[in-house]
């Protein structure tokens, strides 16, 4: 079997650790695993599958040697500069940040829902926004047997979405030390600005969830809405998402449809008092649905209550699973 040479970019980071964590238990085929970062955290010692390795600092000369993939997750910035030079040299790269997410030249993926945009990369292949991920997975085997008309989504966003900084915020905030990251408490409290706000009120977030669902449904036609909300969960992000179907529907087909797709669990039993939460996805790689009930206010209307954990299949699992899509289409040189 062919082995491959990885890189972690973002090595020492919150999702780029998970990465190494997920590399691990899914057991690439991996020849060699070289770990970057910027300055600040080269020279440290981390461990993967029982060695120990440098971390090395990211330089316009890093990717000189073989690499195959590169696991990108150092932030936007970083991605502009250093994703060309690695693509430059014959490296795919597979990037977190949201530089490159709605370039047209460059695919992106959830391999659940559109695996096969891979094989037009150009070098670059972009890691979704976490919060589209784990809808979009929900949502597309609906698309395929009903179409979708208009998506509104509720997002109930963990600190952890935010990094460390916003993690140690509720750390922090439950011991009533004020916030750092966040411009109020997050610990008894709610937050509904995520990103930036735009001229027209919606924040960045929110239109990152518009424009990448569209994206990687290659549906420019589908009429979506957003409000995404931070809350003050440590880790998991939970969504209302309500459809707007194309047909009739019946819901023990809804079940049936989610219940066979891959990277679904269903948790929907009501009467028992079960249904997904982020306490219980947190640590795990698949999106978990429940609460899937039809809504009567609109022809064709669907609740669904969605929750994924936001650095796993938010982030590092995705990105590990797009490596993995590589390999088994052949797609790398």
């Amino acid at each position: 079997m062919r082995k491959y040479n990885i890189a972690v970019v973002g090595a020492s980071g919150m999702v780029g650790n998970m990465m190494r964590t997920v590399l691990e238990e899914r057991k690439l085929p991996i020849d060699n695993i070289y770990f970057m970062a910027s300055s600040r955290s080269a020279g440290k010692t981390i461990t993967f599958m029982g060695q120990d390795y440098i971390i090395e600092e990211l330089t316009e000369n890093s990717f000189d040697k073989h690499i195959d993939i590169a696991l990108f997750s150092a932030g936007g910035e970083t991605s502009k500069i250093f994703s060309p030079i690695a693509a430059a040299k014959g490296c795919i790269v597979i990037d977190n940040s949201s530089a490159w997410r709605m370039d047209p030249e460059v695919p992106l993926v959830v391999p659940e829902v559109n695996p096969e945009d891979v094989e037009w990369n150009k070098g670059i292949i972009a890691n979704p926004n976490c919060s589209t991920i784990q809808a979009v997975v929900a949502l597309k085997p609906l698309y395929d047997a009903y179409g979708i008309k208009r998506i509104i989504y509720t997002t109930f966003q963990a600190v952890s979405g935010a990094g460390m900084k916003g993690y140690k915020d509720l750390e922090n905030g439950i011991k009533g030390i004020a916030p750092e990251k966040f411009p109020y408490p997050i610990a008894e409290n709610v937050l509904p600005h995520i990103d930036v706000f735009s001229e027209d009120g919606y924040t960045k977030e929110e239109i990152k969830m518009v424009n990448e669902t569209r994206k990687i449904m290659h549906d420019d036609n589908l009429r979506i809405t957003a409000t995404t909300v931070r809350v003050p969960v440590f880790n998991s992000h939970s969504e209302s998402i309500n459809v707007e179907l194309g047909k009739p529907f019946e819901i023990s087909d809804v079940v049936k449809i989610l219940t066979d797709a891959p990277g679904i669990i269903v948790e929907d039993d009501v009467a028992n008092n079960i249904y997904p939460m982020p306490i219980n996805a947190s640590g795990k790689d698949e999106t978990f649905v429940g609460r899937i009930r039809p809504d009567r206010s609109v022809e064709n209307g669907l609740n669904l209550w969605v929750v994924a954990d936001n650095i796993r299949k938010g982030a590092a699992t995705n990105a590990v699973q797009i490596a993995e899509v590589l390999i088994a289409r052949g797609t790398i040189k």
